[in-house]
């Protein structure tokens, strides 16, 4: 072999070990990319979750509280219709006189 010949092997040999280290670098961040990647996935599941959680308590106060006027709603007629009946008896008793 020549000179030329050898120190062509050698850039070569070099070269090839540059690319080959490139490659172990790339292949480790693309583990950690992965791995952050997972991680990131099982937060925005756990926060869907914790979503779904809340839409559904929301709901649940929502009902609590539409049954709740509805009750407050009813006590208001029957008080209203109880004071009406009371009228309507004082009226009969002042014809009754």
């Amino acid at each position: 072999m020549t000179e030329d010949h050898k120190r062509l092997l050698a850039v070569f040999d070099v070269r090839v070990r540059d690319l080959m280290e490139f490659c172990d670098r790339q292949k480790q961040k693309i583990n950690e990319l992965e791995s952050s990647l997972a991680q990131k996935e099982g937060e925005l599941q756990q926060a869907m979750k914790t979503i779904e959680e809340l839409n559904a308590k929301c709901d649940n106060m929502l009902t609590a509280r539409v049954v709740s006027v509805n009750e407050g709603e009813m006590k208001s007629a029957r008080m209203r219709l109880s004071k009406l009946v009371r009228e309507v008896d004082k009226c009969i008793a002042l014809l009754n006189e």
